[in-house]
Protein backbone atom coordinates (compact mmCIF):
# COMPACT_ATOMS: atom_id res chain seq x y z
CA UNK A 1 0.00 0.00 0.00
CA UNK A 2 1.17 3.29 -0.83
CA UNK A 3 1.05 6.26 1.46
CA UNK A 4 0.39 9.86 -0.11
CA UNK A 5 2.24 12.63 1.40
CA UNK A 6 -0.69 15.45 2.25
CA UNK A 7 0.45 18.70 0.60
CA UNK A 8 1.38 21.94 2.72
CA UNK A 9 -2.25 23.55 2.23
CA UNK A 10 -3.96 20.01 3.32
CA UNK A 11 -1.78 19.63 6.65
CA UNK A 12 -3.01 23.16 7.31
CA UNK A 13 -6.49 22.36 6.45
CA UNK A 14 -6.34 19.51 9.29
CA UNK A 15 -4.44 21.47 11.84
CA UNK A 16 -7.73 23.88 11.56
CA UNK A 17 -9.91 21.14 11.99
CA UNK A 18 -8.21 19.67 14.61
CA UNK A 19 -8.75 22.89 16.59
CA UNK A 20 -11.78 23.70 15.79
CA UNK A 21 -13.19 20.38 17.20
CA UNK A 22 -11.85 21.72 20.68
CA UNK A 23 -12.95 24.89 20.24
CA UNK A 24 -10.27 26.68 19.13
CA UNK A 25 -10.43 29.34 16.93
CA UNK A 26 -9.57 33.05 15.77
CA UNK A 27 -12.08 34.39 18.94
CA UNK A 28 -10.97 32.07 21.22
CA UNK A 29 -6.92 32.96 20.52
CA UNK A 30 -7.75 36.84 20.87
CA UNK A 31 -9.30 36.41 24.09
CA UNK A 32 -6.46 33.99 25.14
CA UNK A 33 -4.02 36.81 24.34
CA UNK A 34 -5.81 40.06 26.18
CA UNK A 35 -6.47 38.25 29.12
CA UNK A 36 -3.11 36.92 29.74
CA UNK A 37 -1.70 39.64 29.08
CA UNK A 38 -4.00 41.41 31.45
CA UNK A 39 -3.05 39.18 34.18
CA UNK A 40 1.11 39.52 33.09
CA UNK A 41 1.01 43.20 33.69
CA UNK A 42 -1.09 43.00 36.66
CA UNK A 43 1.43 40.32 37.77
CA UNK A 44 4.32 41.92 40.59
CA UNK A 45 7.00 40.04 39.33
CA UNK A 46 6.39 39.65 35.14
CA UNK A 47 4.49 43.25 35.06
CA UNK A 48 7.87 44.84 35.50
CA UNK A 49 9.52 43.23 33.21
CA UNK A 50 7.30 43.83 30.01
CA UNK A 51 6.89 47.43 30.93
CA UNK A 52 10.80 47.92 30.59
CA UNK A 53 10.41 46.96 26.96
CA UNK A 54 6.80 47.31 25.99
CA UNK A 55 5.11 50.91 25.53
CA UNK A 56 2.19 50.23 23.33
CA UNK A 57 1.04 47.12 23.90
CA UNK A 58 -1.81 47.00 20.62
CA UNK A 59 1.11 45.79 18.33
CA UNK A 60 2.70 43.48 20.74
CA UNK A 61 -1.14 42.00 20.98
CA UNK A 62 -1.55 41.70 17.35
CA UNK A 63 2.19 40.08 17.57
CA UNK A 64 0.80 37.57 19.86
CA UNK A 65 -2.01 36.78 18.23
CA UNK A 66 -0.31 35.99 15.43
CA UNK A 67 1.79 33.85 16.85
CA UNK A 68 -0.73 32.01 18.68
CA UNK A 69 -3.08 31.58 15.72
CA UNK A 70 0.15 30.43 13.73
CA UNK A 71 1.32 27.53 16.14
CA UNK A 72 -2.74 26.29 17.08
CA UNK A 73 -4.04 26.79 13.32
CA UNK A 74 -1.33 26.81 11.67
CA UNK A 75 -2.41 30.22 10.36
CA UNK A 76 0.93 30.85 8.67
CA UNK A 77 0.93 35.02 10.11
CA UNK A 78 3.75 34.82 12.14
CA UNK A 79 6.75 36.37 11.49
CA UNK A 80 8.85 37.55 14.13
CA UNK A 81 12.46 36.22 15.32
CA UNK A 82 11.52 35.42 18.90
CA UNK A 83 14.97 34.29 20.17
CA UNK A 84 17.01 37.54 19.28
CA UNK A 85 14.07 39.50 20.82
CA UNK A 86 14.14 37.67 23.98
CA UNK A 87 17.99 37.47 24.44
CA UNK A 88 17.92 41.03 24.53
CA UNK A 89 15.42 41.36 27.68
CA UNK A 90 18.65 41.16 29.99
CA UNK A 91 16.22 41.77 33.26
CA UNK A 92 14.46 38.32 32.21
CA UNK A 93 15.72 35.29 34.39
CA UNK A 94 15.26 31.61 33.68
CA UNK A 95 12.81 31.35 36.51
CA UNK A 96 10.33 34.25 34.99
CA UNK A 97 9.64 31.32 32.51
CA UNK A 98 8.06 29.42 35.51
CA UNK A 99 5.76 31.83 36.64
CA UNK A 100 4.68 32.64 32.98
CA UNK A 101 3.76 29.39 32.44
CA UNK A 102 2.13 29.21 35.60
CA UNK A 103 -0.17 32.06 34.43
CA UNK A 104 -0.54 30.93 31.27
CA UNK A 105 -1.94 28.03 32.67
CA UNK A 106 -4.09 29.27 34.94
CA UNK A 107 -5.45 31.76 31.78
CA UNK A 108 -6.30 28.52 29.89
CA UNK A 109 -8.21 26.73 33.30
CA UNK A 110 -10.19 30.15 33.05
CA UNK A 111 -11.07 30.72 29.44
CA UNK A 112 -10.18 27.21 27.22
CA UNK A 113 -13.18 25.91 25.88
CA UNK A 114 -12.06 22.40 26.20
CA UNK A 115 -10.31 20.15 28.56
CA UNK A 116 -8.38 19.34 24.99
CA UNK A 117 -7.89 23.31 24.37
CA UNK A 118 -6.41 23.94 27.17
CA UNK A 119 -3.91 20.42 26.63
CA UNK A 120 -3.20 21.92 23.13
CA UNK A 121 -2.35 25.16 24.22
CA UNK A 122 -0.17 24.59 27.19
CA UNK A 123 1.84 21.72 25.66
CA UNK A 124 2.50 24.11 22.93
CA UNK A 125 3.83 26.72 25.45
CA UNK A 126 5.91 24.73 27.49
CA UNK A 127 7.60 23.62 24.20
CA UNK A 128 7.78 27.27 23.25
CA UNK A 129 9.63 28.25 26.85
CA UNK A 130 11.99 25.24 26.98
CA UNK A 131 13.70 26.37 23.53
CA UNK A 132 13.55 30.04 24.39
CA UNK A 133 15.52 28.92 27.99
CA UNK A 134 17.65 26.58 25.64
CA UNK A 135 18.87 29.43 23.55
CA UNK A 136 18.81 32.29 26.06
CA UNK A 137 20.85 30.47 28.46
CA UNK A 138 22.13 27.34 27.24
CA UNK A 139 20.43 24.99 29.79
CA UNK A 140 17.69 23.17 29.44
CA UNK A 141 15.33 22.05 32.06
CA UNK A 142 16.54 19.05 34.34
CA UNK A 143 13.34 17.15 33.19
CA UNK A 144 9.68 17.45 33.11
CA UNK A 145 7.94 19.15 35.92
CA UNK A 146 4.14 20.00 36.54
CA UNK A 147 3.30 23.33 35.42
CA UNK A 148 1.89 24.77 38.66
CA UNK A 149 -0.59 27.88 38.47
CA UNK A 150 1.02 31.55 38.77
Amino acid sequence: METRIRTTEERRQEIAAAATRMGIDEDYISNLVDTFYERVRAHHLLGPVFDETISDWGPHLAKMKDFWASVALNAGRYSGKPVPKHRALTSVQPWHFDIWLGLFKATLDDTAPSPEAAAYFIERAGRIAESLKLAMYGQPSLGPKKIQGG
